[in-house]
C-alpha cells in the first residue's frame, strides 16, 4: 500500500500494487507535459542511476514489448531484438503510445497497461534494492523493490543498451 500520506488520484500502476500489498513510494511533481528522464529525476531528487524510463517496442510479428532501463541510457534495438526473438524491434510511434499502452508520453508505466505485454528489465536495476519508474501519469513516479518490480511484472533481466 502506498506510504505517501498525502490523498493522490490512484494510477492503474497503483491500484496493481495496492491489489497485491506491496509497499510503495509515490514522488508526484508539477509538470504539465513531457519532461525526460534526467530532468524528472532532478526535479524529484531521484538517483539518476536508480531512475528507469518505459520504452514500447514493436517486433517484425508485430509484438510489442516493454523495455525498462535505466534513463541515461540509449537501447541498442539489435541486442533488444536478439534478446527477444525478433529480426528486428522499432520504437512505437508517439501517436500510437496512448493507443498501445493507455497512458501517455512521459506517463507510461510498466504495469497497469491496456494489454499485458512482455517486459523486459535492464540488468543495472539489480544494483539496486529499489528503483524509480514512471507511476502511469506525468508528474507522478513509483518508487519500488526491485525484487517486488520484477515478482509483479514477471520481468525478464536482461543487457540491451548502449551509452
Amino acid at each position: 500500500m502506498a506510504k505517501n500520506t498525502t490523498k493522490e488520484i490512484k494510477t492503474n500502476a497503483m491500484r496493481i500494487l495496492d491489489k497485491h500489498h506491496i509497499v510503495y513510494d509515490v514522488l508526484q511533481y508539477e509538470c504539465e507535459e513531457f519532461m525526460d528522464g534526467i530532468h524528472t529525476a532532478e526535479k524529484t531528487g531521484a538517483p539518476v542511476e536508480q531512475s528507469f524510463k518505459t520504452l514500447v517496442l514493436q517486433g517484425k510479428s508485430k509484438q510489442y514489448y516493454v523495455f525498462v532501463l535505466p534513463i541515461a541510457k540509449e537501447i541498442y534495438l539489435k541486442t533488444a531484438a536478439r534478446l527477444v526473438g525478433e529480426k528486428s524491434l522499432e520504437m512505437i510511434p508517439v501517436k500510437d503510445i496512448t493507443t498501445v499502452t493507455g497512458y501517455v508520453r512521459g506517463g507510461c508505466s510498466p504495469l497497469g497497461m491496456k494489454k499485458q505485454y512482455p517486459i523486459y528489465l535492464h540488468e543495472n536495476a539489480l544494483l539496486y534494492d529499489k528503483i524509480y519508474f514512471s507511476g502511469g501519469r506525468i508528474g507522478t513516479t513509483l518508487y519500488l523493490s526491485t525484487k517486488d518490480f520484477l515478482n509483479i511484472t514477471g520481468a525478464r533481466v536482461g543487457e540491451f543498451c548502449c551509452e
